[in-house]
This record gives structure tokens, C-alpha cells and sequence, in this order.
């Protein structure tokens, strides 16, 4: 480890990106495999479609997310970044907070059990998702953080962002046929 306290703006940025990448990688994992294109076509599931600009962008829109993420290790940087283990802490709170623990209802969450009719198995479903996303988002994170001075990885993983965040942007800029 060379230097387990990143300024915010550096752990913002490595944030962004490697949440981008998890949520594109595990996102494009379980359109594929969870077959989601059944579940958004339905025309009662509140999704929009595949095809919908905002949806579209998503990828690129992960920027807010990664910068709250962000916000909230910041103060934790010490505790989260300084032990061997801290990657652990990271996807604790990730899915504690964020996945269970939400105060909404959402389906999978603890509210979502209590208030919501959607089946167990679907509720549960999502999990096949979200937290092997939460692991590796924060493996990555914790990874990139602990070595900084590791050049190839921070082109690697810009690379790697530019294309999930870009490609879609262009997407919707080409001409319509």
C-alpha cells in the first residue's frame, strides 16, 4: 500500500469509474442472464424502455452516484482504506445501507418484504445482481485506492470508463434509420 488516504476529488473520480464499470459489467451480466428484457417489455412494470434516452445514459449518469458513494467514504477513508480488510467494510455498508436497509420500499429491501406484494423470489432475484456489484465495486475501489502509483491501472480503468460512459452518448447521436 502506498498511500491509503486519497483527497476527495481522487477518491471521487476512482469512485465514479469503478462504479461505472461494476454497474455496467454486472448490469450488462444480468440483462443477459436474469433476462430483463422480458421483465421491461412487460408493459406493467414501470420500466422504461431499453431504447429510452435517459436509459441510455445511464451508464453515464453514474458519475452522481459514484460522487455520493464517494461522499460518504470520504470520512471513512481511514477505517475503510487503511485495513487489510477494508473492502469488506466498503461492501458492508453498500449493502446494508444501500440494499437492505433503504428507508424506501423497494423490492429486496427490508421494507420491500414488509410493504410490498412482489414475490420473494423476485424480491430476492435483484440480489444476484446488486450484491455481487457491491463486492466488486468495492474490491476494485479498494484495490485502485491502496495503490495509486500503478499507472497502467489508472489508463486501464479511464479506458475502460471512457468506453462504458462514451459509447452510449454516441449511441444517441448517430443518425436515426
Amino acid at each position: 500500500m502506498e498511500n491509503a488516504q486519497p483527497r476527495f476529488l481522487t477518491l471521487a473520480a476512482k469512485t465514479v469509474v469503478s462504479h461505472t464499470l461494476t454497474y455496467f459489467v454486472m448490469g450488462a451480466l444480468a440483462f443477459h442472464f436474469l433476462h430483463y428484457a422480458d421483465f421491461i417489455n412487460n408493459p406493467n412494470s414501470g420500466m422504461r424502455p431499453m431504447t429510452s434516452p435517459l436509459v441510455m445514459l445511464g451508464p453515464a449518469l453514474q458519475v452522481v452516484r459514484g460522487v455520493l458513494f464517494a461522499a460518504v467514504f470520504y470520512p471513512f477513508r481511514e477505517i475503510l482504506f487503511e485495513r487489510r480488510n477494508g473492502w469488506l467494510l466498503i461492501a458492508w455498508m453498500l449493502i446494508g445501507v444501500g440494499i437492505l436497509g433503504t428507508f424506501a420500499a423497494p423490492p429486496g429491501s427490508l421494507e420491500g418484504f414488509i410493504y410490498t406484494t412482489v414475490p420473494l423470489g423476485l424480491q430476492t432475484r435483484g440480489y444476484l445482481e446488486i450484491v455481487p456489484q457491491a463486492l466488486l465495486l468495492s474490491a476494485l475501489l479498494f484495490y485502485w485506492v491502496r495503490h495509486p502509483g500503478k499507472a497502467w491501472l489508472n489508463w486501464s480503468l479511464g479506458l475502460a470508463y471512457a468506453i462504458c460512459a462514451l459509447l452510449p452518448i454516441l449511441g444517441l447521436l448517430a443518425p436515426k434509420r
